[in-house]
This record gives C-alpha cells, sequence and structure tokens, in this order.
C-alpha cells in the first residue's frame, strides 16, 4: 500500500504539527512559534533531508532566512524538521498541495525494593544472560544521572555489535558500558548535558534496567534491594525534557533513538488529555520505531480517575496504568488528646514525639482572607506566625504544604486529601488526611483551648488488598480510538524506591536541599518502566519476537485484577496486572503488522500514514488485538463481531480449547470453539460474537475469553460500553 510511509519516489504527503513553545522562549522571534513539518519516510536512493527542508523554507519564510526559521532537521529515521514560523507562514505551508493538515500541538508533563518481588518476579528469576546484555533500552525522559550505583558498569562487556548510537552527553557526561549511549535533544552548546537534574529520568532508567544495589533506602524507608528487571541490558539516554518536554524534542528523541538501534523504548511523557493520532509526536515516533521492530512503552497518564483521560491510545504502543504493590508507606498524626490519624506522606522527619502548637485560618496571615489562609495559598503565611507551629491546610494537594515550608512552619497537616492511596515526599513533617479524619481534627481544633498535635516520622504498612489502580492513573474509553481498549495493563506505580539525581530535590520543593541518591516516586512514569522492563526479559527469550507478540504476551498472561475494587474496571487496568515471568512462555499470540495499523486507521479515515481506499470495510475492532472492546448505542440491541488470528508460539502439538466469562446483560460466542495446532508459528483463526438486548446509558459489561491447552491460559478481555465523554 502507497502512502507517507512509503518512499518519497513514489509520492510525497507533508504533514505539519504545530507545536506551540513556551511563548518565553519565542519572545526574541516576536511572532514566531515552533512548528513541526512532517514528511513521512526517509525516500530511498539520493536524497538529503536537510536540503529539502531548507528549500521549503525558502518558499515561505519572509524577512529572514531558511536556516534562521529552522530549529531541527529530522533526518536519521523519518523525514521532517522543526521550524520557527508565523502565522502567516503556515498559512502559505497549508496551501502547498503535498501539506495533509495543519494543527497545533502541546507541551507535554513528565509523568523499587519491592515491587518486582510483588509481581513474582524475584532476583533469582531465570535468565538468559548474554541476550540480556545485547538489549538495549532507549529512555526518552530528563536524562540520568551517570554515577549512580544502578549504572555502574563493572562486569559488563563492550557495547553490543549492533549499537550504531553514540555518547553525546555533553558537559561533564561520560558513558560507560552499562550506559552506552547519551544525546541532548533539548538544547546545544557547551552548556549541553544530559547530567539528570531532574530525578526522573534516573527513576525510571533504574526501574527498567538498573543494576541491583543492596541497602537502597530512602532515609532508612523501603530499604531493600533496588534493581531493574533485566540488569543486565544496557541503556541508551535521549534527554529531551528540563521541566518540560517540547513536541519537537520528543520527536528528536524518536529520530535518534530508532536509527541508533536500541530495542525497548520507555517514555514516561504524556498531556492531560488525549490528542489525535496526527497531533501526537509519540504516537507517530513509535509507528516509525515499530516499522523497526521496537516497542514502545508509556504511560498512561495521570488524569484519574475521571474517564477518558487516557492519554496514550495508539495500538501499536504499550499504555500503562499504575497501581498498588503490598507495601504503603504512611504515616501517623497524633493530636494533644491522644487521637491518633493515619495519613499519606513520606515523611522522613521525627519531631520526637513533641506537641506543637496546632495554628489555622486568619490566625496564619497578615495579608489574606481568611479563605485563602484556609486553603494555605501561596504567600499567605506570615513566617513569624506560623514559626514552631503546624499549620492546617484545607488544601487538597501539596501546595499547603510547600507553603508552611516556605514560611518555615515546623510542620503541616493536609485535610480533605482525595488520594488518599498514595505518599509523596514532603520537605517537613507533614501529612495528608481523608475527609473523614478530618472532620475529627476539626471538632478537635474548635473544642480545645489550646489545640496541639505531633506529626510521626513515616513508617512501612502492609498493603493487603493489592494490586490497586491508582486514584490518579489515567482511566479509559479511549476517545480517539473507541474499540481499542486502553490502558492495556497495569503495573506498580505507587510509592517506588529507585534511584535518583542527587541534585534534585527528593520533594520537588526547590528550597528542599537534601540530597538523596533514591527516592520514592509515584506515577504512570513509574508504572511505565516496569512494563518496559518486563518488555525487554521477554524479548530476552524470544529476541525476534515483533513487538506486537510481545505486547500480546505481556497482556494476554496478565493478572486477572478484582473488579469488586474497580468500580472502572478494564477502563482503569486494561488486561490486568502484568505477570513478566508467565508472557515468556503465552503459548498463543496475537500479532498486528504495519499494514494492519493502517487498514485501521484508514477504517477511521485516518490518512495519516498511508492513502485509503475509496471503499473501506471494517472498524477498528477487527485489529488483530488482544483485547476486544466495542461501543453501542444505549438501549438498543447488538451483535458485534471481533476477528481474531493467534500463531502458536507454545507446544508444536497442542489443542485449546475456549471457555467464556461474562455476565447475564450478553451473550459471547466463539467461533470455532477449539483450535488445534501441529506445529510452532502455525496461526489459526476465530471469530467472537458479543450480543445483547441492549444496556443503559453510561454503563459497561465486562467479559473475557481464555483459551486453554492445559499448560497455558490466553486471556483476552472483552469490553461493552454505552460510555460517551461529557463534551
Amino acid at each position: 500500500m502507497a502512502g507517507i510511509f512509503s518512499s518519497l519516489s513514489s509520492y510525497c504527503i507533508l504533514l505539519v504539527f504545530i507545536i506551540v513553545a513556551d511563548l518565553s522562549l519565542c519572545t526574541a522571534q516576536n511572532d514566531k512559534q515552533v512548528y513541526i513539518v512532517y514528511m513521512g519516510s526517509l525516500p530511498t536512493g539520493e536524497y538529503s533531508p536537510t536540503s529539502h527542508h531548507l528549500s521549503l523554507l525558502e518558499e515561505i519564510v519572509e524577512g529572514r532566512s531558511a536556516d534562521g526559521a529552522l530549529v531541527r532537521s529530522y533526518n536519521r529515521s523519518f523525514n521532517a524538521f522543526a521550524a520557527r514560523l508565523s502565522h502567516a507562514e503556515v498559512e502559505r505551508i497549508s496551501g502547498l498541495k503535498e501539506v495533509v493538515s495543519v494543527f497545533p500541538s502541546r507541551r507535554s508533563q513528565l509523568l523499587t525494593t519491592r515491587s518486582w518481588d510483588f509481581m513474582g518476579f524475584p532476583e533469582n528469576v531465570k535468565r538468559n544472560p548474554t541476550v540480556e546484555s545485547n538489549i538495549i533500552i532507549g529512555v526518552i525522559d530528563s536524562g540520568i544521572w551517570p554515577e549512580s550505583e544502578s549504572f555502574a558498569d563493572k562486569g559488563f562487556g563492550p557495547p553490543p555489535a549492533k549499537w550504531k548510537g553514540t555518547c553525546a552527553g555533553g558537559k561533564n557526561f561520560t558513558c560507560n558500558n552499562k550506559i552506552i549511549g547519551a544525546r541532548v535533544e533539548v538544547t546545544s552548546g557547551a552548556e549541553a548535558t544530559a547530567r539528570d537534574t531532574e530525578g526522573h529520568g534516573s527513576h525510571t532508567a533504574s526501574t527498567a534496567a538498573g543494576n541491583t544495589v543492596s541497602g537502597a533506602n530512602f532515609y532508612a524507608l523501603a530499604q531493600g534491594n533496588a534493581r531493574g528487571a533485566v540488569p543486565s541490558a544496557r541503556i541508551a539516554v535521549y534527554m529531551a525534557c528540563e521541566e518540560f518536554c517540547d513536541d519537537h524534542k520528543i520527536l528528536a528523541a524518536f529520530d535518534d533513538a530508532i536509527a541508533d538501534g536500541v530495542d525497548i523504548i520507555t517514555i514516561s511523557i504524556g498531556k492531560d488529555v488525549p490528542f489525535p493520532y496526527e497531533n501526537d509526536p509519540i504516537a507517530i515516533g513509535a509507528f516509525h520505531a515499530m516499522e523497526k521492530g521496537i516497542l514502545t512503552v508509556q504511560a498512561a497518564g495521570n488524569s484519574g480517575p475521571d474517564p477518558f483521560t487516557v492519554s496514550s491510545h495508539a495500538p501499536w504502543i504499550i499504555s500503562v496504568a499504575a497501581s498498588s504493590t503490598d507495601r504503603r508507606i504512611i504515616d501517623k498524626t497524633v493530636l494533644g488528646n491522644g487521637q491518633t490519624f493515619v495519613g499519606s506522606s513520606v515523611n522522613s522527619f521525627a519531631l520526637n514525639g513533641t506537641k506543637i502548637p496546632l495554628i489555622y485560618g486568619k490566625a496564619v496571615t497578615s495579608n489574606c482572607t481568611e479563605d485563602d489562609a484556609w486553603s494555605c495559598w501561596n504567600n499567605c503565611m506570615n513566617s513569624s506566625l506560623v514559626k514552631g507551629k503546624i499549620v492546617i491546610c484545607d488544601m487538597t494537594d501539596t501546595s499547603g504544604t510547600d507553603e508552611a515550608f516556605r514560611a518555615r512552619a515546623l510542620g503541616s497537616i493536609i485535610l480533605n486529601d482525595t488520594f488518599e492511596d498514595v505518599s509523596n515526599v514532603v520537605p517537613l513533617p507533614a501529612s495528608s488526611l481523608n475527609p473523614h479524619d478530618s472532620d475529627l481534627v476539626m471538632s478537635y481544633l474548635k473544642s480545645t483551648k489550646n489545640p496541639q498535635a505531633t506529626i510521626l516520622k513515616s513508617e512501612i504498612t502492609e498493603h493487603n488488598t493489592a494490586p490497586v489502580v491508582a486514584s490518579f492513573s489515567s482511566r479509559g474509553p479511549n476517545n480517539i480510538a473507541p474499540e481499542i481498549l486502553k490502558p492495556d495493563i497495569s503495573a506498580p506505580g505507587v510509592e517506588i524506591l529507585a534511584a535518583y539525581s542527587p541534585v534534585a530535590s527528593p520533594s520537588g520543593n526547590a528550597d528542599d536541599k537534601r540530597s538523596v541518591k533514591y527516592n520514592v516516586v509515584s506515577g504512570t512514569s513509574m508504572s511505565c518502566p516496569h512494563v518496559a522492563g518486563a518488555a525487554a526479559y521477554v524479548k530476552s527469550f524470544h529476541p525476534n519476537w515483533s513487538p506486537s507478540a510481545i505486547t500480546s504476551a505481556l497482556m494476554t498472561t496478565a493478572l486477572r485484577m478484582n473488579t469488586a475494587k474497580h468500580a472502572d474496571a478494564e477502563f482503569g487496568y486494561g488486561a490486568g496486572h502484568i505477570n513478566p515471568i508467565k508472557a515468556v512462555d503465552p503459548g498463543l499470540v496475537y500479532e498486528a503488522t504495519r499494514d494492519d495499523y493502517i487498514r485501521m486507521l484508514c477504517s477511521m479515515n485516518n490518512t495519516l500514514f498511508s492513502k485509503c481506499p475509496q471503499h473501506i470495510e471494517g472498524s477498528p475492532k477487527d485489529l488483530n488485538y488482544p483485547s476486544m472492546a466495542v461501543r453501542v448505542e444505549e438501549n438498543r440491541a447488538f451483535t458485534v463481531k471481533f476477528p481474531r488470528t493467534v500463531r502458536n508460539v507454545g507446544l508444536a502439538k497442542s489443542s485449546y480449547k475456549s471457555n467464556i466469562t461474562t455476565g447475564s446483560q450478553i451473550n459471547v460466542m466463539v467461533e470455532p470453539s477449539s483450535l488445534s495446532f501441529k506445529s510452532v508459528d502455525k496461526r489459526q483463526s476465530f471469530v467472537v460474537t458479543v450480543a445483547g438486548k441492549g444496556l443503559p446509558a453510561n454503563s459497561m459489561v465486562s467479559s473475557s475469553l481464555v483459551w486453554n491447552d492445559g499448560t497455558h491460559s490466553v486471556r483476552s478481555p472483552i469490553v461493552v460500553y454505552t460510555i460517551k465523554p461529557s463534551n
């Protein structure tokens, strides 16, 4: 099928991405902003991408040179460029006959001692060390701290022969045989460096592929052996973020990572809301990676628990939700009357049981209204009024703690915390309480003449109901392709201990000058590298498996999660909780190729990657995906068919029988109901038919198909729903 990803000798279509850079970066450029002009695959034969890009700019720019407008020429893995253009220049380039579309883009955000053991993945797990050492994980993030013990190269040989990258980490940065490559996408010049000053990149890299480091801890909390899934694997670093991550820099990272020859890309970056594929540089970059046999793993997002918030929605990307482990970090607030409340924070400070005066409301300020003082708004607190006291803040995020820290209060108590399932590192003694306990604290305040309290240092407690999807984890349904279930899978992302930058604030507060080698952080940013590491582990046993085969293995062997704990069920956790050891031997795999994804996009009338035939049959539900989902009209009878094909990667001679788990509201049938294989790699097709008399508005019904041969259980979730976006 000819298309954008075909040779430009056939034809060339331009796709223009408007990448809206921070206006502060564009002041010197007047009304110029950064745009991306995307031109598909690199053509075969003699071709100079940069010359072509400059010639296009010469046609449209006014009052300056094309060289002055060009920001970046992407010419290693695909054909595109970034440039600073005015609105008038964008209109002109939009009028070129080759241009497909022009649209604005946005800025993205950066979205373990126990987690691997919790997944049943111990240190002594069976490994294929020679192949594992040949795997390269590309980390697109905020850089890395190369001196961390997690990235030492003792016992490592030279980089794999397939490696085409380089160590261009910039100032004061040295690679080794563990960190075999580094590139700085965010800036250039003498001060450019891939050294991580945020902590985020070091944390994600060590979670995926960090060495085993004994005795890692955060101020004696969460002590144990920190390790990644594949400690023998190599790491290549692509620094695309400095606090924020501009889309044209993310695309540059993909351009380099693909050409350098990485095997897996982990990217814990995303937006607050989903954007169409043609507006999403991660979806674009990951598609090019998929074409080269590289699997991309992305964080689902941290905008939960609202529906339709999952921002990673392309089926050629594994989208990862965040869930808890069996370990929680909590702290306790003890009031002057002895009442004790369990709160959420990672508090390394000890007040030694000393009772401290409590202060709140108008008593903390001399320049703010009482309501603002209650909320502990920035710069509301008067240091002379709060010094030596614990401030109470009716604020549901950490900004109240930051304000108390700024004003030099001795501690803070945050009331009405709606995210009580996660603890964050705080810069002073602090605790966040749930609404019920907050009411009791307020009752004590109002009934006591001299209210006092103390906040205890955090402690570890057992979380018996884990895994549970975190409240912050973004949820489905998929707002871009409603028939593709997202997120795909869940992995540990709550209170994860991993390597950190010693120059980064552990609490995120710039005035918190503590320096740590390992830090406790939560987010889908943390769950994403768990899955990237697990994917690398699977690849170490099956080096020739396609990205979709590895995706299928991870999804169909995932542990079924307890629907009683999850009102949003598969829209929260996808196929379930990751199980790396089982994924090595899944029995059957669902695979999809580039052409399959093109057909899916054409069924959506999306010509991003290819021209489409005039008459299109099917819909995204027909993609050979390991999960099945469909949105139906409320209160109307329906019959939906899902065609699927599986490849035998288990026993040469095997017979699988189907087993359906479903509720009373739908009927599910499989034809044929059994599959027989006489050899490995043999493929068999079947059709799943789902029918019902109608579902009420804003509802969903979950079912599952399991193929079982007595050894393997190959499970696919099936979801039928009527939920629609509110806007």
